[in-house]
Formats: C-alpha cells, structure tokens, sequence
C-alpha cells in the first residue's frame, strides 16, 4: 500500500533589524574634597580643675595619706566599697559600717527629720534621690537640713500601682525615701526588695518594714529653749535606737539633735554633770516627751 507523501516547504523567516539609538553617557564630574586641620580643643577650665584633683587624689593615695577603707573601722566614715552611701557623722555609730549598704531595705519610723538626715549624706556625696509618698515634704526645710534640691525627685502621689513606680524611681535613683500608702502584701515586698538588689540601691522607708535590713526610731525627744511657759524653740534633742539583723542585731542608741540651736544635724556631747548616756542640756530648759 503506497503512502502518499506531502512535499513540504519551510518559508524563510525574515528579522527586522531594530533600531537601536545610541546611548550617551555623561562623564561624571567629581568635586575636589577639602579635610580641614583637626585641631585640638582647649581643655575648659572645670575639665583643669577636675584633672587637678584626680592628680592630687592620686598624690594622696600615693603618699598612704588617705586611708583605704578596708583599713578603717566602721563608724569611721570612710567608705569600704562602692557598695556604701556616707551619712552624715552623727548618723555613723548607728549603721552598720558606718554607712548605708547599696542593695538593702532601712526603716526609720514615722517621718521626720530622721528621715531627711538619712538622706542627706549620700545626697551631699552625688547620689540621686527620690522622694515617694510624702506630699508634706518641705523643700526648703530639708534644705536647711542638708538634703540638695538639685538631686532631688519628688513624687507626691503614688496612685494604686506604687510599687511598679517605686520600682521605675530605683532604675535612676541611687536611694529612694518612700512612704507606702498602705502595707504592701508579701508578694509585693519581695518585689520591691529584689528590685532594690538588682538595682543596688537603697530603699529608706518612712515607717515599718518587715525584714528591714536596720530599723531606727526615735523613742524620746526634748526640746530645747522653752522656758516655764515662755521661750523659743531652739532645738530638739532625740533619743535614736538602732537595731537590724545578723550582727546589728544588738541595739545601738545616740542623743542627737534633731536639729540643733544651728539648725544641724549633729551628736550630744554628754555633759560631765549628765547621767551616762543621757546629756544634759546645759544653759537650755527643756521638756520631754515620747515619739
């Protein structure tokens, strides 16, 4: 059987030629670059003035003419570590180390000046200070007792959720005054507490703690310069105990004026006629109660 075979023819495929337009580039023109000198700045004069004492510092130490605070005893003011904020003098028998230890929890009572003296040593040293809770404050008053406005936060209000802003007042604060407004529950204490080590701060609560760290109060006060009815006041002077825990646990009590005829914050010398611990208060009259 034949197979008939279509013959089949390819037409040829024809391409156009594309019109190509030629492309023009540009030449690129760079701008001369000038570098200016550097030159080297004057140092200001408070830049001279801090070099200065770093250099007479290092002289010092240098010399053995300060003392390294693991050679002082506690109570003497020096500081050990980086881990204490200095108080003022009159305040140093009553901590331990002579200072307040960065990281713990220190109850002082009631508010009072007790609280504004505590606070005015690390703030007189740089530290940054909050003060939490307490809308009476007076700024002027803790002025005159040593505590610098200018490191100085105050928070009046603390509304419902005060322990998440005491809290946020430690990442930037190196002591926080606080006066809780009401007793805070276990779990928030612990909180509180962590966050104050975490942070290595120092959290001085205007009232009771549990497991403070050191409790201070005053237990007597006299105040001095009113007479038999008649007089100015010029002073207080208060009776402060101290206790804490582990080593501190045995009480440690000193008169000091709370403040004083000056308006400082300072120790009562005993007087040679006072009874052992109880100095009298020589050319002043003075009447006493409990607080």
């Amino acid at each position: 059987m034949e197979a008939a075979a279509a013959q089949v023819t390819v037409a040829p495929v024809t391409v156009a030629q594309a019109a190509v337009a030629p492309v023009t580039v540009a030449p690129v023109t760079v701008a001369p670059v000038t570098v200016a000198p550097v030159s080297a700045q004057p140092i200001r004069p408070d830049e001279q003035v801090g070099q200065a004492g770093r250099d007479g510092l290092a002289d010092l130490l240098a010399k053995g003419t300060v003392r390294s605070g693991r050679e002082a005893s506690a109570g003497s003011g020096a500081l050990p570590d980086a881990d204490l904020l200095p108080v003022l003098p009159a305040l140093r028998d009553l901590l331990p180390h002579g200072a307040l230890q960065r990281g713990s929890v220190v109850a002082a009572g009631n508010w009072n000046l007790l609280c504004v003296a505590l606070a005015a040593g690390p703030v007189a040293s740089g530290a940054w200070c909050a003060v939490a809770g307490i809308p009476e404050l007076g700024v002027a008053a803790a002025a005159d007792a040593g505590l610098a406005p200018a490191r100085l936060l105050l928070v009046p209000g603390l509304g419902p959720n005060w322990a998440q802003v005491v809290i946020s007042l430690l990442d930037g604060c190196d002591l926080v005054v606080l006066r809780p407004p009401d007793r805070p529950p276990p779990q928030a204490r612990r909180k509180l507490e962590a966050a104050v080590r975490r942070r290595g701060a120092v959290l001085l609560v205007a009232g009771d703690w549990d497991g403070a760290q050191v409790r201070l109060r005053i237990t007597a006060q006299e105040w001095a310069g009113i007479g038999q009815g008649h007089g100015r006041v010029r002073g207080r002077r208060a009776h402060v105990v101290a206790d804490g825990r582990g080593g501190w646990s045995r009480s440690q009590t000193r008169w000091l004026w709370l403040p004083g005829p000056d308006g400082a914050v300072t120790a009562v010398e005993p007087a040679l006629s006072g009874t052992a611990g109880e100095p009298a208060l020589a050319g002043t009259a003075a009447q006493a109660s409990t607080g």
